[in-house]
């Protein structure tokens, strides 16, 4: 019989706390102090109870916060002193699954030092074993298909645990105690080669080695890797290279790298302390790192045909054990590209695989362990000496954004966000949380439409959570608002530029008021045309103002003009000169006769010529104009190759003028007859550049006086480049203005669900307070 001594200390602790080590953490620290009780997962997060003495109860209160994991994150930790009921000794306890499900569940963690020296120890039994892990790295939302984060609620549960590994996760002072995804060449997943009729050619070690030398030869291998399909070549074989793009329909956009290690891709790129630290950390993402400079006009051993025109290399390190095997046999550089075809959503099971990258793989190297979700990896830049990220993917989702008070409401309303049409993600509301969705890409095609039914519906699965409210865009022909429009929920209709301008708003943790500067390429206005150079001014209600917009001009095609810049040039023109523009030959810009009469008809009568105030078809026509860029191969090509023609860094600027009416106009006329006197001189295209970059800083800076609020938010996909966002902060700076960026979340469209959310639940928070007001009256 128990006997009842001392206190009991009760502690539920709520955060990124399950498969990382946290219930040996807290196993050890109680046995340290001597105290007895338990310790056990729930679908709230972790619960403890503890037994002995006051002072050793608060000592281990305290330590719990500050000794944790250091890959845990504790949210809130909820205590309570309450009678002893005599526990004996302490241990571990089983997952307790009732309740609300609110554990926070842990993005994929790159291979620790401690796996990977045991995969290359030839006396380890984990020697090249590619599936090597444990409480410190490996997959997890990758594999997760329920709370609580148990491996009977993973794709690891068809793998049952030789007696080695069932001993390891029972120990706990083992760091494999309870490693979900722990496993070892006896009772683990296994590799197989297959060619395109799944035929098997090798197995285990034997398939790794063949599938290296399929890369060594210029082959194209299939790779199944964490969370999804990759395409691997040799990036310095340029045949290879070009190959993979010839069967990829991929045709200029940059292709990743990854690099066996740092000491490489130093010999290739600079790295910052900061950017060091990105490729070497836990989440391991793709970093855009700078290309050093060539001497005496020695070619880098990248293939050209990698990164086109390009100053960046899409740089990332090995980040699974497979990866470090692959790239260490190897020892040179390799493109890993998504495993899948223009537009459509990575594969994540071999039939899948074998099925639409036949044709542009060679052989596949698959695993029997599945996938339950594609992961996408993520893109990193670093700008103002922070990191942004650019594609919200693995090692960050699906970690949330903590909100305040004011967007939770007192009925406690789950909210679903469904994003935008390009770089979709979801998003999802459950108290003070917003977990953000892993990247899903644009809804193209049938199967991104069907990957983006998947994620909508996989999020409020995970967690159990009945979707009170649905947030989506504004424009009706958006696929995600057309979803949102199905289901049985009541729908919140949020404007695309206000949706970015309040995200950035909640990952800042600022409050309104705050002049928000949207900038991207295509968002659906209030009025219904094309909005996308707005100066927004968020007010302490939750609504917002249209203070300032850029000059509208015509886009002859509509969304033919994103493809084709030089559509843009044409309808910028026609805004300044009119119909006599058709006079000036030198602007035809490679069309043929055909379809400048074609345009021309589409502009005078104004058919399928709609309207806009885009910054980002802005920026496309000023590439037009100075021949950077007339016809893009994917989507932001013109605006890049602006930016990266930068060779020299500059003050000078162009003229342009601010109305004084409301909303303000922005005229940029005065911008491109600049521009025109520029080319006419013929200044370099490096410094009109420049000066342009310049001047859409300085318009920042001008509109930030006039509307006088000290807290400036720049978001959108403009601010993507890095010259514009890092020329704007420090402008805004020089006139003691506060300024506001993205870091975790996007600035691109990959924000939007956020934002939906945000916007969404103030609306409905402030209607509760008006209703509330109208029973008190």
């Amino acid at each position: 019989m128990r006997t009842a001594t001392g206190e009991r200390l009760r502690v539920t602790v709520r955060g990124a706390v399950q498969g990382v080590g946290f219930r040996p953490f807290i196993y050890r620290l109680a046995t340290e102090l001597k105290l007895n009780g338990q310790v056990s997962n729930s679908g709230q997060g972790v619960l403890i109870e503890a037994e002995g003495p006051p002072n050793l109860l608060r000592e281990f209160l305290l330590r719990i916060e500050k000794d944790k994991p250091p890959r845990s994150v504790i949210q809130s930790l909820e205590s309570s002193f309450v009678d002893a009921v005599g526990y004996s000794r302490f241990e571990i306890g089983e997952s307790k699954n009732a309740g609300d499900k609110m554990a926070l569940i842990l993005p994929d963690i790159a291979t620790c030092g401690d796996c990977l020296r045991e995969i290359f120890d030839q006396t380890n039994r984990r020697y090249r074993y590619p599936f090597t892990n444990c409480t410190n790295c490996g997959p997890r939302f990758s594999i997760i298909e329920a709370l609580s984060y148990d491996r009977a609620n993973t794709s690891m549960r068809k793998f049952v645990m030789c007696a080695e590994c069932k001993r390891e996760y029972e120990e706990p002072l083992d760091r494999r105690f309870h490693a979900q995804p722990n496993a070892c060449p006896q009772c683990g997943p296994q590799l197989r080669l297959c060619n395109e009729n799944s035929a098997t050619l090798s197995a285990g070690d034997d398939a790794l080695r063949q599938a290296i030398d399929v890369v060594k030869g210029g082959g194209i291998l299939a790779l199944k890797g964490l969370g999804g399909f990759q395409l691997i070549a040799d990036a310095r074989n340029d045949a290879a290279v070009f190959r993979l793009r010839e069967r990829k329909h991929r045709e200029e956009k940059p292709f990743a790298l990854m690099y066996p290690s740092l000491s490489a891709v130093r010999v290739d790129c600079e790295v910052s302390e900061l950017e060091e630290r990105l490729l070497l950390s836990p989440e391991s993402p793709i970093v855009l790192l700078q290309r050093k400079p060539r001497i005496d006009h020695q070619q880098s051993g990248i293939a050209s045909s990698v990164a086109p025109r390009n100053p960046y290399l899409g740089v990332m390190l090995p980040y699974t054990p497979l990866h470090h095997l692959l790239t260490q046999d190897l020892n040179f550089p390799v493109v890993a590209t998504s495993g899948n075809l223009k537009d459509e959503p990575i594969c994540i099971d071999e039939g899948e695989a074998l099925e639409r990258l036949c044709g542009i793989a060679d052989l596949f190297l698959v695993h029997d362990r599945p996938i339950v979700r594609h992961v996408d990896d993520s893109i990193v830049r670093v700008m103002c000496g922070r990191e942004m990220v650019l594609r919200r993917g693995r090692g960050y989702a699906p970690l949330p954004i903590r909100v305040k008070a004011e967007i939770r409401n007192s009925k406690s309303e789950t909210i679903l966000a469904v994003g935008a049409h390009l770089k979709n993600t979801v998003a999802l509301k459950i108290d003070e949380n917003i977990f953000v969705s892993q990247h899903i890409g644009d809804l193209e095609t049938k199967q991104a439409y069907a990957g983006f039914c998947r994620a909508a519906a996989d999020l409020p699965q995970l967690y159990d959570a009945g979707v009170d409210v649905v947030a989506c865009d504004m424009h009706p022909d958006y696929l995600s608002t057309k979803y949102a429009a199905q289901m049985a929920v009541p729908t919140d209709f949020v404007q695309h530029h206000w949706a970015h301008v309040a995200g950035c708003m909640a990952e800042n943790d600022i409050e309104a008021p705050v002049l928000g500067v949207a900038w991207d390429g295509t968002g659906y206005g209030l009025d219904g045309t094309i909005w996308g150079g707005e100066f927004l001014l968020a007010k302490q209600n939750g609504s917002f103002e249209r203070v300032a917009h850029l000059r509208k001009f015509r886009l002859p095609g509509g969304d033919a003009a994103i493809r084709q810049p030089r559509r843009s040039a044409l309808g910028l023109l026609h805004e300044i000169f009119d119909n006599k523009i058709w006079d000036r030959h030198e602007l035809s810009f490679g069309f043929s006769p055909v379809d400048l009469t074609l345009l021309s008809e589409m502009l005078e009568k104004k058919i399928n010529a709609p309207p806009t105030s885009s910054a980002g078809r802005l920026f496309d026509a000023v590439a037009a104009l100075i021949g950077l860029c007339h016809v893009a191969s994917f989507e932001g090509q013109a605006a890049m190759e602006l930016e990266f023609a930068i060779q020299s860094t500059t003050d000078e600027s162009y003229s342009f003028e601010i109305s004084d009416t409301s909303p303000r106009i922005v005229n940029w006329q005065p911008l491109i007859d600049d521009i025109s006197n520029d080319l006419e001189r013929s200044v370099s295209t490096g410094s009109i550049a420049a000066k342009f970059h310049n001047t859409m800083a300085e318009i920042i800076v001008a509109v930030a006086k006039q509307i006088d609020e000290p807290k400036i938010v720049l978001t959108g996909g403009c601010f993507q480049n890095r010259y514009l966002t890092e020329r704007a902060i420090s402008r805004l700076l020089d006139e003691n203005f506060q300024p506001y960026w993205h870091q975790r979340i996007p600035p691109n469209d990959g924000g939007i669900s956020l934002g939906q959310i945000v916007a969404a639940g103030r609306r409905h928070r402030r209607h509760q307070i008006a209703g509330r007001a109208m029973q008190v009256a």
